[in-house]
């Protein structure tokens, strides 16, 4: 295997991969329902870090299927590698939100331009809290996704909540 440490993505493809046996499609489409609010994987990374673990001897991929897809079953040593993932300490967060950094240069835009931005931001905030409010009621029985979701719906709540400050603040 080679030796640099597993990123988190690929430690997510190998987390999900603990549940059987799965296509990159149907990796794609985990990650973007189960982690694709708040870690981001793209299609092309989920292939290239599958080639790579492949190549490491972490997964093992087998006959394609359907539509030419090839599933992939986790090693022994994936379940090792990933198991050395997750006792890290995960690194510390870096707030990357586009529309903080246009709220920093706001003096440069119409008032009105930057109230609209704000609306649709705020809108878009809500839908999101009912949207993990709606995924609560559903996943309520596992621990694990509930409390990914408390954050989610917890952090929706605060960035309203900042919504309104930056209304009172800017007068909008």
């Amino acid at each position: 295997m080679d030796e640099r440490p597993l990123n988190a993505t690929a430690a997510s493809l190998l987390g999900f991969l603990h549940e059987g046996s799965k296509t990159g499609w149907d990796l794609v489409v985990t990650a973007q329902e189960r982690i694709g609010k708040f870690w981001s994987i793209t299609t092309s990374q989920v292939y290239r870090e599958l080639a790579a673990m492949e190549r490491a001897g972490l997964i093992e991929a087998g006959e394609r299927g359907a539509r030419e897809r090839k599933p992939y079953t986790l090693t022994d040593e994936g379940r090792r590698a990933f198991a050395e993932w997750i006792e890290r300490e995960p690194g510390q967060e870096n707030i990357r939100y586009p529309l903080l950094l246009t709220v920093a240069f706001g003096a440069h835009l119409p008032p009105e331009r930057l109230a609209a931005m704000l609306d649709a931001h705020r809108a878009a905030h809500e839908k999101q809290l009912a949207e993990y409010e709606r995924d609560a009621a559903v996943h309520g029985s596992n621990r694990y996704a509930m409390a990914t979701l408390d954050f989610g719906i917890v952090y929706e709540r605060a960035v309203l909540d900042w919504f309104d400050l930056v209304e009172d603040r800017l007068g909008q």
